[in-house]
């Protein structure tokens, strides 16, 4: 049995997590962790950077005081278990557990593994948080890729039930088995499934997403008319376009690519609309317009001019 295995088995709530980037989902997943109790590194690669992240824990977890959820002592209890580090090797030296959250691109990731493999300790387990790229191939950039998982969390993670677990080519069944059992203990609902572009969630979800961008584009409908068919007609809590402005559309764009050249399927070609969207800079929420325009006060979304 592992260090890591044994740790998780002995003392579960004592756990040294590392989760590299402090995006909206590194901080997502950094914050669940540390609510349960885990001792959290999140790991970015300026201060800033790392700071936008802890002050986005802050709110998150002051939202859900509000809420009556958890108490402030709850809340400061959560942050004192988060440390932020801008070194790598730093962050990394205690981890049982490390999670890759950085932006969807293979090259970027493979980097970091390779970096991840020479830093975190032999027996740390170390997962991606990638919602499409093969898990194989990530697990190939290390010497240990039995010990190389697909843990991919949904958005936003603190409200969000599901986590696909992925297992690589290679990934054993004692790190699937842990994992699944981390996730349960986490309040999340893990879901195994296999090692093929985009997984399950993507594979079905991104298609949808640009066959609306299509629709648009095709001047079939409106953002607003394409969003209400989808919410009133099939019951979904969000349209297809307000969710791909929340996911970012160069994140879609990244998926679809992943899936179109991993199947060498025609139906997986990115809308051109999508694609010129993303090259000017146009990325949802996250660059203030997308579908719709978030430069105001965020509570109301507004179509933006260009599709109106």
């Amino acid at each position: 049995m592992n260090v890591f295995v044994a740790v998780y088995y002995q003392a579960f709530n004592h756990m040294n997590i590392t989760v590299i980037g402090a995006g909206q989902m590194g901080a997502g997943i950094a914050q669940v962790f540390a609510t349960k109790g885990h001792k959290v590194s999140l790991v970015d690669i300026n201060q800033a950077s790392l700071d936008r992240g802890l002050g986005a824990i802050d709110n998150s977890l002051s939202r859900i005081v509000k809420k009556e959820r958890i108490t402030e002592a709850d809340k400061a209890a959560a942050l004192a278990h988060i440390t932020g580090f801008t070194d790598m090797a730093a962050g990394t030296q205690d981890a049982e557990l490390v999670i890759e959250a950085a932006t969807e691109n293979v090259d970027l990731k493979l980097k970091i593994f390779a970096q991840l493999d020479a830093l975190a300790p032999p027996a740390a387990t170390l997962a991606t948080n990638t919602s499409s790229i093969s898990i194989t191939r990530i697990a190939a950039a290390t010497k240990r890729p039995a010990q190389v998982i697909g843990m991919h969390f949904m958005n936003p993670v603190p409200v969000m039930k599901l986590v696909e677990v992925i297992r690589g080519y290679a990934t054993d069944d004692t790190t699937t088995e842990v994992v699944m059992n981390l996730s349960r203990e986490l309040g999340k609902v893990p879901t195994e499934v296999k090692d093929y572009p985009g997984f399950v969630a993507n594979r079905i979800l991104m298609p949808m997403i640009n066959e609306a961008v299509t629709t648009l584009f095709e001047g079939v409908a409106g953002v607003e008319e394409i969003d209400t068919v989808m919410k009133l007609g099939m019951a979904h809590p969000m349209g297809p376009l307000q969710l791909a402005d929340y996911i970012g559309l160069d994140t879609c764009l990244a998926i679809l690519n992943v899936m179109k050249d991993g199947f060498g399927r025609a139906h997986y070609q990115p809308c051109p609309l999508l694609v010129n969207m993303v090259m000017a800079g146009k990325l949802g929420r996250k660059s203030g317009m997308g579908f719709y325009d978030y430069s105001g006060d965020g509570k109301e979304l507004v179509v933006s001019g260009a599709f109106a």
